[in-house]
Parts: C-alpha cells; sequence; structure tokens
C-alpha cells in the first residue's frame, strides 16, 4: 500500500483503523475499485449515441401524437451590419448602442430593436428540439427507478437507514448495485458532453454545477463504498424528475393543459416532499449522525457530506423558482414558458414577458411598416375615389341648373 499515490490514503477513504488491506476481505467482484469507474466514459457515449437515435427516429413520433408543432417563425432580414454586431458584440444593445446603429444603418429605432428581437427568436430552439430532450430524460429516469426500485426494495436499509452503516466499510457490493451506480454515472456524464448544445435555460449554472457535484459524489461514494446510502440518494432524486419531464412533454403538446397541469401539481409536491422534507431528514441525518454510530468522522466523510449540502443547495433554490410558479398557478397566471423549462431569454426584454407564443408572432411587428404603407395606399384610393365623386356629383348638379335655366 506504500506505493500509492498520496490521494489514495487511507485516512482520507476510510474510517479510522480501518485500511486497504481490510477491504481485501471481500471478492473482486463484491469489492469497489477505483478503476471501475472508467466504464463510465464509454457508458456516456454510449448515452449520447442512445439518445440520438431516440430524438431522431423515437421521439418525434410521440411529439406527433401529443400535438407537437414547431411554430411559425419570420426570419430577420439579412443585414450584415446588424448580424456583425449581434454575433460579435451583443445580442441584446443597449439604448446608447441603438442609436449608433440608426446612424449606422440608416434605420429607425423600432427597425432596430424588432431585427434583434426577430434575430433571437430564430436561434431559440423549436418546440420538437426541446419535447426531444424531455422525452428523453423520461425514458432514462423511468428506467432508472423502476430498475433502482426493484433492486432495493427487498434490501434491509431501504427501509431503515441504519442498516446503511452495520459493517461499513467492509460491505459486499451486489452486482445490481454496481450497474446501478455505472448507468447513472454514465447518463451524467453524457448531459455534461452535450451541455453545449442543449436547450440552455435560466437555471444553466446551476444544472452545470449539480452535475458536476453529483458526478463527484457518485465517484467519491463509489470508491469509499458509500454505495447504500448512494443507491437511496439516486433513487430519491429520480423520484421527481420522472414528473417533471412528463409535465414538460405534455408542456409542448397541445390540447394537453389540464394533463400538464395536473403532472405539475403532483410534481411540485412530490419535489417539496422529497428534496426538502425526506432528503435532509433521512439522508442528510443518515450521513451526518447515524453514521457517527459506527465510525468517526474523517477525511472522506466531511467531502461527502459537503457535496450533499451542495445539492440540499441547489434544492432550496430550485424549490424557490416552483413556489413562485405554483404561487402563479394558483393566480392562474401560469404562461407554458414559465415552468421550470424556462429559456434563458426569455426575460431579455419587457416585450418578451408574454412568452414564447407572443414572441413568434413577432412577424406582425417586422411587417409594421409594410402594413401602414399598404393601408396609407389604401386611404389615397379611397380619398382620391371621394373627391372624383364629389366633382361628379357637382358636375351633375350644375349640367341640372343650366337645363332648367333654359
Amino acid at each position: 500500500m506504500e506505493l500509492l499515490p498520496e490521494v489514495w490514503r487511507e485516512d482520507y477513504w476510510l474510517p479510522p483503523g480501518v485500511t486497504w488491506r481490510d477491504m481485501e476481505q471481500l471478492a473482486g467482484s463484491e469489492r469497489p475499485l477505483p478503476e471501475d469507474l472508467l466504464i463510465a466514459l464509454p457508458l456516456a457515449l454510449g448515452f449520447v449515441a442512445l439518445r440520438y437515435v431516440f430524438e431522431r427516429f423515437v421521439a418525434p413520433p410521440i411529439g406527433r401524437c401529443l400535438g407537437v408543432k414547431n411554430r411559425l417563425q419570420v426570419s430577420a432580414a439579412p443585414f450584415p451590419k446588424l448580424e456583425s454586431f449581434y454575433t460579435q458584440r451583443s445580442r441584446q444593445p443597449t439604448q446608447s448602442e441603438i442609436v449608433s446603429l440608426m446612424s449606422l444603418c440608416g434605420k429607425t429605432q423600432r427597425q432596430i430593436e424588432t431585427w434583434f428581437r426577430l434575430r433571437r427568436n430564430q436561434d431559440r430552439p423549436c418546440l420538437t428540439k426541446k419535447f426531444g430532450e424531455a422525452a428523453w430524460r423520461f425514458f432514462f429516469y423511468l428506467t432508472a427507478f423502476t430498475g433502482g426500485l426493484a433492486c432495493l426494495m427487498d434490501r434491509p436499509w431501504f427501509w431503515d437507514c441504519r442498516e446503511c452503516w452495520r459493517g461499513y466499510p467492509v460491505q459486499p457490493m451486489e452486482s445490481a448495485h454496481y450497474w446501478y451506480y455505472m448507468l447513472e454515472l454514465g447518463f451524467y456524464g453524457s448531459l455534461l458532453l452535450r451541455i453545449s448544445v442543449d436547450v440552455k435555460r435560466k437555471d444553466f449554472k446551476e444544472q452545470v454545477i449539480h452535475h458536476l457535484a453529483t458526478i463527484f459524489l457518485l465517484s467519491f461514494s463509489y470508491c469509499a463504498n458509500y454505495i447504500r446510502i448512494g443507491t437511496l440518494v439516486m433513487l430519491l432524486h429520480d423520484s421527481s424528475d420522472i414528473l417533471l419531464e412528463s409535465a414538460k412533454m405534455f408542456n409542448y403538446g397541445s390540447g394537453w393543459r389540464k394533463t400538464c397541469d395536473t403532472l405539475f401539481v403532483v410534481f411540485a409536491v412530490v419535489f417539496l416532499v422529497t428534496r426538502l422534507a425526506i432528503f435532509p431528514s433521512k439522508i442528510i441525518y443518515t450521513t451526518m449522525v447515524l453514521s457517527m454510530e459506527t465510525f468517526e468522522p474523517f477525511t472522506g466523510y466531511y467531502f461527502f457530506n459537503i457535496l450533499l449540502m451542495v445539492l440540499q443547495a441547489l434544492h432550496i433554490f430550485w424549490a424557490g423558482l416552483i413556489l413562485r410558479m405554483v404561487y402563479k398557478f394558483l393566480k392562474g397566471k401560469l404562461e407554458k414558458d414559465e415552468r421550470s423549462d424556462e429559456e434563458s431569454e426569455v426575460d431579455e426584454e419587457q416585450d418578451d414577458k408574454g412568452g414564447e407564443e407572443n414572441e413568434d408572432q413577432g412577424g406582425e411587428d417586422y411587417s409594421w411598416e409594410k402594413s401602414k404603407d399598404t393601408l396609407n395606399s389604401k386611404l389615397s384610393m379611397l380619398t382620391n375615389s371621394c373627391v372624383l365623386n364629389n366633382l361628379t356629383n357637382h358636375r351633375a348638379s350644375v349640367a341640372d341648373r343650366m337645363r332648367k335655366a333654359q
């Protein structure tokens, strides 16, 4: 063991008095080894490939059944100077920048603002893309939760959290729990690999932190043989994620508002109960307090609990967003794009408060000038017609008077 790198020191990973030699009492297939984590990378790549196939061939037919349709968007007219500003400087110019662009391009303020709004709309993901992402995550979370529940229902630590620490750390690892870990680790790895091309939402930074914390948590808990408590953490998180993704799927469809609202309410209740009640009172209490009945604190104990507290902080952040949406829902003001799938661009400007539906109607503003010209033309034609009619009537009356005079 002296040849092990400094990072694998026993006091980092194991309780006081326990050595790596003690862990060798377990059979090779029952003992978690750090090199086992290497399989997560090919699994992540496999998930990326499987997701591509799913979103291309499986999600579209499901979306059509739910009435998912891309809204018609009006493209911004090609304008090199504005396009250069959009791509190189800012997608939302300030008032002073708009004034500079007006003099540079010879356009009015309204035309500049309209062009940028339409250009931003072009970059927004279509509903079919967002539906594909939600359907893929729903499929995985449902499969993972069902499989996890099946392999944990008859385990003693599922019903009594103290069993998580009985005999720790010399606890045999079952094959089902090994694959449960590796599949979850590979899935979150695939989310990080795809994060640059996925739909960016308001909580983008929090999602990145969540994925990283989850990967570190899974990796560390596997190496330190925190597998029993780790399986409970994964199962708890997957339970509410299923409802969230299913609510998104119906939200993107048409004619499913009541179903979507029902799923959203159920999701909000399950999320608040599991993340703000069960997670701190059962999971964190078990790792911070009940574990002390078996061993004294060590470096891994503190690191593991810090990661759990990071997750709990994210839970509180998302709970605030959910409670705000519940409040709007009860007030009858909750729109489609105000759920947890909000894109970060929705609040870019005051005109976008109505959500994506209103923004997709931006073509009306874009064609305002043409409509005004058409209206003026019609008014001019009408005015000319009235003048001609008046002249004709005047001439007819003069002719009648002359005939009477004769």
